[in-house]
């Protein structure tokens, strides 16, 4: 819903208390759990959960207890993540695997010696990639824009904007290379996952973990952005100095509520292996588990419930605070971040208040929501991707520049009815052959910095003073 674009953040809608509070959008047809990394239990049909065990030797219902286990057995109990599904007919029932044709249009080697695959320090942005007439669906409708590494590896990561127009039907996805964080951009998504479904529309994200079996279901043209991530999975940044409180909470992240489907018919289960795509086929839905428990789930989050942090006398606070979802690489340091720039306060006195000329270890990959985003060096515009290589410089033009030195600029808030989001790494991307060909693509030009002036020369004879006086 539209009007969710325009509030300056989730309590506006709480009217200061005056109705009956609510955790989700007016328009979400669903139930929920609430929090981050939590041990949930749901069922669909009261009193199938066993209790004091997880594999009894009859579940009730005649159900089969399966589980998933997504860290090593032996990993430390923060970080091992498993779930347990009592399902109809647990997902080795089904008739073998066969390869399907390569999808021109995605990559998962990231190796510069992949032919495939382009580097450059350029700074690159895409115009919104078209949804296409011709049905397409979610799976179909995904291409790869730059990554690093490679997922048989279980380093690296993957981004992706899907365009498709077609629900999945009596055909799911399987991620078994990594963790996909979804951005929807256009259209909402019917998520139905073996936990349970989700309703995403653009303003809100998904993390679908890997493994976990899920059909995507449109109400109309839709685009997006993916974060893909291997080897690592998402989660809450630390908030240090911060305290207790801040970012995004994790009381407002969802997770599904289990509910069942029991179907006898034809169904294609799509896996995605090293890049590759194969497909099995069954009799049976997929989505048959009638209660589960857990730490190990896909779930959702709000972008407008996010708490932005700042400053509040001089200068700007790194972009870490913007940081609504992180990713550790084996190095400990991070493999993804995910940053979002929203509604907010902008206050900084004495400050140049538009993003300083840098450079840093990062690289950054830019999308924008919805609204406007004047952080961009080029043409942004909802759907677009923007592209900075670590290590290459960049910062607005002169004009900007200037106009932020002349006066200081109010206290205002910025960025209304606007989210823009960053996917970052510690590493440098590279740049898919479809990516790098496409008609989409263009790059930032350079010309909009030859007329950065040089002040300093004009004041040579005040300098010259000075150095004689030392």
């Amino acid at each position: 819903m539209s009007e969710y674009q325009h509030i300056f953040h989730w309590a506006e809608t709480q009217q200061d208390g005056a109705v009956p509070s609510f955790a989700t959008r007016r328009n979400d047809p669903y139930k929920y759990q609430s929090g981050f990394g939590n041990s949930f239990e749901s069922e669909a049909v009261p009193g199938t959960i066993p209790h004091g065990q997880n594999n009894p030797r009859v579940v009730r219902f005649g159900l089969y207890a399966e589980q998933i286990t997504a860290t090593a057995f032996v990993a430390p109990r923060h970080a091992n993540k498993k779930a347990w599904l009592y399902r109809a007919r647990p997902a080795v029932a089904h008739q073998g695997f066969k390869p399907l044709p390569d999808n021109p249009r995605t990559e998962a080697t990231f190796l510069p010696l992949n032919p495939r695959v382009h580097i450059s320090p350029t700074q690159l942005a895409w115009h919104p990639f078209d949804i296409p007439s011709d049905p397409v669906d979610f799976i179909s409708g995904l291409k790869t824009i730059a990554g690093s590494g490679d997922p048989t590896l279980r380093e690296g990561l993957a981004t992706h904007v899907y365009t498709a127009n077609t629900s999945m039907t009596r055909k799911a996805f399987v991620n078994s290379d990594g963790e996909m964080l979804l951005v929807p951009q256009q259209g909402a998504l019917t998520i139905q996952t073996e936990f349970g479904p989700l309703y995403v529309q653009p303003g809100e994200i998904v993390v679908l973990p890997r493994g976990v079996r899920f059909r995507v279901q449109l109400d109309g043209p839709s685009r997006g952005y993916i974060l893909e991530i291997w080897g690592s999975q998402f989660e809450l940044p630390e908030l240090g100095p911060l305290g207790a409180n801040g970012l995004a909470n994790p009381r407002d992240f969802l997770a599904p509520v289990a509910t069942y489907e029991i179907r006898q018919e034809h169904w294609e289960i799509v896996y995605k292996l090293g890049g590759r795509f194969f497909a099995s086929t069954q009799n049976h839905s997929p989505f048959d588990v009638v209660a589960w428990h857990g730490n190990y789930v896909p779930y959702k989050y709000d972008l407008t419930k996010f708490v932005n942090v700042g400053s509040i006398s001089v200068d700007h606070i790194d972009p870490s605070i913007f940081s609504v979802l992180t990713a550790k690489s084996h190095a400990n340091t991070p493999l993804a971040d995910f940053l979002i720039f929203s509604p907010r306060w902008d206050v900084a006195s004495n400050t140049y208040r538009p993003p300083y000329y840098h450079r840093n270890a990062a690289t950054e990959l830019m999308g924008l929501v919805y609204g406007g985003y004047g952080g961009r060096s080029d043409s942004f515009r909802p759907g677009s991707i923007s592209f900075e290589c670590a290590m290459v410089p960049h910062g607005v033009a002169y004009d900007e520049f200037r106009n932020a030195t002349l006066s200081s600029p109010p206290v205002d808030r910025i960025s209304l009815s606007s989210v823009a989001f960053m996917f970052e790494s510690s590493r440098a991307l590279t740049v898919t052959d479809y990516a790098w060909t496409s008609d989409k693509r263009h790059e930032h030009e350079p010309a909009m910095w030859d007329n950065l002036v040089d002040h300093f020369s004009s004041h040579k004879d005040e300098i010259d003073r000075i150095l004689a006086g030392v």
